[in-house]
């Protein structure tokens, strides 16, 4: 029986020393995920505009791509007449269509960016050579708490109506930069 109550007597303090092992294991794995929470976070409001400029006036994004390329900011993107017929029809992953639409490329991230965002839209227009100012449409909704909105010919038949601005987003105040295609009207034909 010594020998036994020994062997109990020893695996005692194993079981404390495995117990804080794990908890020192799960408070370690805790904090990392904290600390890439918030490098996801603080890297979105350094990244988003960027690949907004990037990606989002480029014909052949699509939601894949668009999701990838786009993160870690929200992405709100849908493609009804895509460029090549390779891509398939995108259906809306964020609100409805914009009534008289059929492209959208929007993203959103934490914090009030609209410098950030004015600049993103105006390198993205000049690194695709869409320079020609055009009429925003009078029908066409401006979103609630834009800052800036502004219209530019892709062609001589298309328009492309950029929107940034800042909204209540789920982590308090968000920054989005918008861009839609309008789907050619008789006037621009």
């Amino acid at each position: 029986m010594d020998e036994r109550s020994h062997i109990e007597v020893r695996a005692e303090p194993q079981s404390r020393g495995s117990r804080l092992w794990l908890a020192l294991h799960v408070g370690a794995m805790a904090v990392f995920f904290v600390i890439v929470a918030g490098r996801v976070m603080a890297a979105s409001h350094d990244t988003a505009p960027e690949a907004f400029a990037a990606h989002c006036f480029s014909p052949l994004l699509t939601a894949e791509t668009a999701a990838e390329r786009l993160a870690p900011a929200r992405v709100d993107f849908y493609d009804l007449r895509p460029f090549s017929s390779a891509n398939e029809v995108s259906e809306p992953i964020g609100r409805p269509v914009t009534p008289g639409t059929d492209r959208r490329c929007e993203v959103a991230f934490d914090g009030a960016h609209i410098e950030a965002g004015t600049a993103a839209v105006l390198m993205g227009l000049e690194r695709e050579g869409i320079l020609t100012e055009a009429a925003v449409p009078e029908a066409f909704p401006a979103q609630s708490g834009t800052a800036l909105i502004a219209a530019r010919y892709l062609n001589p038949n298309r328009i492309a109506v950029v929107q940034v601005g800042t909204r209540p987003g789920p982590n308090g105040i968000e920054t989005f930069i918008n861009v839609e295609r309008l789907e050619p009207s008789e006037d621009q034909n």
